[in-house]
């Protein structure tokens, strides 16, 4: 038997709106230590990996490992039936084939539940290697953001240059071109506005925007966004989830054409 109950239910729903447009389907892998999902997105581009420790649900019950093949797309039609105040509970029989899920409102007089089908999903478990990244960037969720969407405006790809002054964000097109850049500034009143950089040596990638502003999405989960780099590794975009757990995007960089050099 598998329960998981979360006070918080909106949470899980942002969780859900983070990663349902990159991710069709994916496996729940569910143990006592809590609920982790891992996927390469449909053109097999970026990376999502996902971590809810059990300790953020109340209560949580995982009687033996079990994966749960889930359609992210009905789930998050399902999840929209949820007001924003209510819990949410996840529960799957161990040889079931389906899963449902509960909405409680806060005083209790409305109990709403759906069950879904699970899938079978064939995936390969990729190892992600413990990688010590050159340069490891945290700025505010929603500047982040607005960089993308701002330089989405412009070109493709966006180029990021980070250096010990700061961090610049640079997208160039048929319109011209764009660059922004942050200054280091660890300081501020609010340490949720910070923008600081841990540097070992400068780098400078390029990325696809489009798949940025799909890892945007994750913004209303956390204040802050990470960033870290290294030339020739992919990009990890990390977003916290409160206490609970966080969720990491993998984007490999753009090689740039050998004829260009």
């Amino acid at each position: 038997m598998f329960e998981a109950r979360l006070a918080q239910g909106t949470l899980l729903k942002k969780v859900l709106e983070a990663i349902k447009d990159l991710l069709n389907e994916a496996t729940w892998d569910c143990n006592e230590n809590g609920m982790s999902l891992q996927a390469m997105d449909s053109s097999h581009v970026s990376l999502v990996s996902l971590t809810l420790n059990a300790e953020g649900f109340e209560p949580y019950r995982c009687d033996r490992n079990c994966s749960l093949g889930i359609n992210l797309a009905s789930m998050s039609k399902i999840f929209k039936c949820a007001s924003n105040e209510d819990s949410i509970t996840i529960k799957a029989g161990d040889e079931g084939d389906t899963i449902t899920y509960v909405f409680e409102s806060p005083n209790g007089d409305k109990v709403s539940d759906y069950e879904m089908k699970l899938m079978d999903i064939e995936t390969d478990h990729l190892g992600i290697p413990d990688t010590t990244y050159s340069c490891v960037v945290k700025l505010p969720a929603a500047e982040f953001q607005r960089i993308c969407r701002d330089l989405s405006q412009i070109g493709e790809s966006v180029t990021i240059c980070c250096t010990k002054d700061g961090v610049r964000f640079s997208a160039s097109g048929d319109l011209g071109s764009g660059n922004i850049k942050l200054a280091q500034n660890a300081n501020v009143d609010k340490e949720d506005e910070a923008v600081t950089i841990e540097m070992q040596e400068a780098c400078t990638l390029t990325f696809a925007l489009r798949y940025l502003n799909f890892f945007c999405k994750a913004t209303p989960l956390s204040p802050q966004v990470t960033l870290s780099m290294s030339n020739e590794v992919p990009l990890v975009v990390e977003y916290k989830i409160g206490e609970m757990g966080h969720v990491r995007y993998y984007l490999a960089p753009k090689i740039e054409d050998e004829a260009d050099s």
